[in-house]
């Protein structure tokens, strides 16, 4: 259906740490295509200009499938502020309560950070998402995955391009919102995952998403670290894995190096879901920002909100050099990813391990006999 050798997509990874225009950028999903699979844009933070530049710059390094990767909230969530300059930035920071406002000024205060104001994101322009979806269509784009969101506003028209459209969920109720909407592909993506996630695991999720969806496809998401993982939910009834934190530190991966670093050497419990990046929950690397917010207790915004709040803090930590403070999600396979190599090698020893895995280490070990 997607046109691929392999059964691996990159996920569709966003802003992390420095990397605030995505970690899943032409390169890295070039690099991902042309190895077999499908590479995907994050454009969640691209202007819709930077999102054209994006897909036409993966055109020239590859001529392999490849896909966009989208958040698409509830339209009626954005306010009517413009188009994000400074009147915009007055007009959405009154709808955010004074005490988390006054938390904000206490963080920067309490880490030593400059004070930072900026402009309100573009994403909270009511427009925003609409015109993003313009290029995907202008540009005519294989595949389209809504990172958040339904995207059965949108369906028809991507269909009439040719587009294959991909859609997470993180329940069952969800995946068949999505499935009656037109999705061609269900992502069902646990709870390991990195980066926005939900609370079911992969384990139990997917092998009920197959059931509830058929016969929409299924691909895997959460916990994927190797072949293991990949053979594992294909046995459970998904079709492929979407796969974000092994390609992290890949060598085409843009993720800052010492938050690379920070992955290399976490372990499995060294992963928290938080709100506090995005309103949403998200699965990020521990760091003090985290555990200061938390232990204060105060309520997170709604999604885009808490994104455009905390940009604040993270905005002047970033001016500051404190990175230990930015954003950085990863799954629980952080312990599992030990050193930065081609995203072509991850891949191709991904799907070789899978390929062994079960032709010959499941036989092997375990003798089946009919009932």
């Amino acid at each position: 259906m997607l046109g691929i050798e392999y059964p691996v997509i990159l996920a569709g990874m966003g802003p992390s740490g420095t990397a605030s225009r995505g970690i899943a950028r032409a390169e890295l999903a070039a690099a991902v295509s042309n190895a077999g699979g499908l590479g995907v844009i994050g454009g969640a933070a691209l202007s819709p200009d930077e999102l054209r530049q994006e897909i036409r710059k993966l055109r020239d390094l590859t001529d392999r499938p490849f896909g966009v990767d989208l958040l698409l909230p509830t339209l009626g969530q954005l306010p009517a502020t413009g188009s994000g300059g400074g009147g915009a930035a007055a007009s959405w920071r009154e709808l955010v309560p004074g005490d988390v406002r006054e938390f904000v000024v206490q963080l920067k205060q309490r880490f030593g950070l400059p004070d930072v104001t900026p402009e309100a994101p573009p994403r909270l322009a009511p427009d925003y998402v609409r015109r993003q979806m313009e290029v995907v269509l202008e540009e005519r784009v294989p595949v389209f995955a809504s990172g958040l969101g339904n995207p059965a506003p949108f369906v028809p028209d991507l269909h009439r391009n040719g587009t294959r459209v991909l859609a997470l969920v993180g329940n069952v109720k969800n995946a068949r919102r999505v499935a009656e909407g037109g999705a061609d592909v269900v992502v069902a993506q646990g709870h390991e995952a990195g980066g926005h996630t939900g609370r079911i695991g992969t384990l139990a999720l997917v092998p009920q998403v197959v059931d509830a969806v058929a016969p929409t496809p299924v691909v895997a998401a959460g916990g994927i670290g190797d072949g293991r993982g990949l053979a594992a939910v294909l046995c459970l009834g998904a079709v492929g894995a979407w796969v974000g934190t092994a390609f992290l530190v890949a060598e085409e991966s843009p993720l800052d190096p010492e938050l690379k670093r920070r992955i290399l050497e976490a372990s499995e419990e060294d992963t928290r879901v938080t709100r506090i990046y995005s309103g949403k929950t998200m699965r990020n690397i521990v760091n003090p920002l985290i555990e200061e917010w938390e232990r204060a207790g105060v309520p997170t915004l709604p999604f885009p909100f808490q994104g455009a709040i905390i940009r604040e803090v993270t905005l002047a930590a970033q001016r500051a050099g404190r990175k230990e403070l930015l954003m950085n999600p990863a799954g629980q396979i952080a312990g599992m990813v030990r050193r930065i190599r081609p995203a072509r090698e991850i891949l191709e020893e991904m799907v070789a391990q899978a390929a062994e895995v079960l032709a010959r280490v499941v036989p092997a070990r375990v003798q089946f006999s009919p009932p």
